[in-house]
């Protein structure tokens, strides 16, 4: 019974209010006092129950809450025919609730998007070759599927022919169609605009990307700021307090209705609500925007970092080696780099990879009596030539001679933080290019941002050479770097940081950087990195967007702010309503609860302007 009638909690509401109405109509309009008097004596009674099984389920575990003090204080207006008074008290406290449910349920409208986004169904390829609609529920890793246009992506895979453009917003924020072909990956929750593409599964269900956004939003909602906890311990003695004052007012005044108004008044229904609303809505931008922050702490945290360090490679690099700076000492480049691309396509090293890429299509030659020097290079047979490509160490070794523009030239690339691969041919230097991790466009622009918002100290932590470290501290303006970092240096760093007295984040999206996002106060990850990264972080940036590292920490910055402002409003208001009871003679229960549910949804909709928080710079 006590289940059916909260569940019709919205009906009674409808149905008190048009008493209501029908009761003062009948007044105004008729002069028939009898039917107001009835009319609000019907609204009272049936308003009350919701209140006050809500405030009995309260009393069983031994909590006092507002519910109690709403129920006390209309039984009190009832018993001295205040009818007026309990059936507009009762009438408001629950059209608040429900404006209040409504406006919450919005300020959640996150993480029911995203759950709404998952994918039920997939095209799954059976024995017989055939491609069979199946419930995602139903694939396993290494199925093959198909995606048609207009589709979404069931699972985490890999493309194994087609082509197309899928919308990653569900995973990034960003809602720009990114291409896909042979070998991209592809994520659960995305949708492809157009073409057909077949993939093999790689992750499925809870292991996708797109199933690890919604548990870590739902956990982090979930969760209790320090904020929160603080006002939970508040509110338990509060309310008896004020339930004590209005029985000690009743004793010295003898009058039952400034007790009573004393009871309504001093709910604390806006102070309870306030704080987590701001944090559901600032989880919920950040889920939009391609930011997770695990949980209403992390938000205290991250508002008040001073300084940030950074993992060098695939967090302000891209992580992947390419061509920087190339020199020929040639005629016939097109032959050298023929030769070159020739030796270093039998290797699978990232600077081999990286000479490949940038010399593109061209004549392959047959290689033959390949001599791997460890430390060194390659030397190889191409075309009748003996061709030796690796470090400076390896041409002095093949008594190559290195004149002085050449050596300027190698200095020049080493400063400008190259690792050298030389090309000689029959024992002359050919060419000589400087190969590099490419800084991540943008990311000077959003290291000034982060200084804006505050942040003081911007760190660099690397296992590189320290001139590599340098050459990217000075390009980007970081105030530190530091080169040949292990990972355990790399803790011991941070602890020291920790000791002055700075609040730290660090970014970082490897394995070796786990013991780093731990124990920095605000562990941030790449969104690419690795499983161990992700789950050790308090902060994880989608599909690695470095762009989204400022939004997080303004918005952060912001969802704070926006609880401060929620907790003076409401305690303000309750001052105010009670102040007003002894020094006015205008403040009633009817106005008392008007404007106590009034600063709810002040409140409320106060948070809820953080589901539209975007960085101003």
């Amino acid at each position: 019974m006590q289940r059916f009638i909260l569940g019709k909690k919205n009906h009674i509401t409808l149905i008190s209010g048009i008493l209501i109405l029908i009761g003062f109509i009948s007044k105004y309009a008729f002069g028939n006092i009898d039917v107001l008097i009835w009319s609000l004596i019907i609204a009272s009674a049936l308003g009350v129950i919701p209140i006050a099984i809500q405030a009995y389920q309260a009393l069983k575990v031994k909590v006092v809450s507002i519910d109690v003090l709403v129920t006390i204080a209309v039984a009190g207006a009832f018993l001295i025919n205040n009818f007026e008074e309990s059936a507009i008290v009762t009438f408001l406290f629950l059209f608040g609730a429900y404006l209040e449910q409504r406006t919450l349920n919005q300020t959640r409208s996150a993480i029911k998007e995203l759950t709404e986004m998952a994918p039920e169904s997939a095209l799954k390829q059976m024995e017989n070759g055939e491609f069979e609609e199946v419930e995602v529920d139903e694939v396993d890793v290494g199925d093959i599927l198909l995606v048609k246009t207009g589709a979404k992506v069931p699972v985490d895979g890999t493309v194994l022919s087609g082509e197309g453009h899928i919308n990653e917003a569900s995973i990034t924020g960003e809602s720009v169609p990114v291409g896909k072909k042979k070998d991209s990956q592809v994520y659960a929750g995305t949708i492809l605009e157009n073409g057909t593409i077949q993939i093999v599964a790689d992750r499925v269900g809870e292991d996708t990307t797109f199933g690890k956004i919604i548990e870590l939003v739902e956990e982090a909602q979930d969760s209790k700021s320090e904020a929160e906890r603080f006002i939970d311990r508040f509110s338990k003695y509060y309310t008896p307090a004020v339930l004590v004052l209005s029985i000690v007012v009743w004793l010295f005044s003898r009058d039952i209705e400034l007790a009573i108004t004393i009871l309504v008044l001093g709910c604390p229904g806006a102070l309870v609500i306030g704080v987590p609303v701001s944090n559901v809505a600032g989880i919920g931008n950040g889920a939009r925007h391609g930011v997770l922050l695990k949980g209403s702490e992390v938000i205290h945290d991250f508002s008040n970092v001073d300084t940030v360090v950074f993992d060098k490679t695939g967090t302000l690099t891209i992580g992947n080696p390419k061509v920087a700076d190339k020199e020929i000492y040639a005629e016939n480049a097109n032959e050298v780099l023929n030769y070159l691309a020739s030796v270093e396509n039998e290797s699978d090293h990232p600077l081999a990879k990286a000479v490949v890429e940038h010399i593109g299509d061209t004549k392959l030659y047959t290689v033959e009596k390949t001599d791997v020097i460890k430390g060194g290079g390659i030397v190889a047979q191409v075309d009748g030539h003996r061709v030796a490509v690796g470090n400076v160490a390896l041409m002095e070794k093949e008594n190559v001679v290195i004149n002085e523009k050449v050596h300027a030239d190698i200095k020049r690339f080493e400063e400008n933080g190259n690792s050298l691969v030389l090309t000689s041919v029959d024992g002359e230097l050919k060419a000589l290019m400087g190969i590099r991790d490419q800084i991540r466009p943008g990311v000077k622009e959003d290291l000034q941002k982060l200084k804006r918002l505050g942040v003081k100290n911007l760190v660099v932590l690397s296992g590189d050479n320290q001139g590599t470290v340098d050459l990217v501290a000075r390009e980007l303006g970081l105030t530190e770097a530091h080169g040949h970092m292990l990972p355990e240096d790399k803790s011991t760093y941070i602890e020291e940081l920790q000791e002055k007295g700075q609040i730290v984040a660090f970014v970082g999206d490897g394995v070796n950087d786990s013991p780093s996002l731990a124990l920095a106060q605000i562990g941030i990850a790449m969104g690419s990195g690795t499983d161990v990264a992700i789950e050790t972080s308090d902060v994880v940036l989608m599909n690695s967007d470095f762009s989204r590292l400022p939004h997080a920490l303004g918005l952060t910055k912001a969802t704070a702010n926006n609880m401060l402002q929620n907790i003076i409003i409401a305690v303000g208001v309750v001052l105010i309503l009670l102040a007003s009871v002894f020094f006015s003679e205008w403040m009633n229960m009817s106005i008392g609860m008007l404007v106590h549910e009034a600063s709810i949804l002040v409140v409320i909709l106060n948070g809820m302007r953080l589901l539209r928080y975007k960085l101003r710079y």
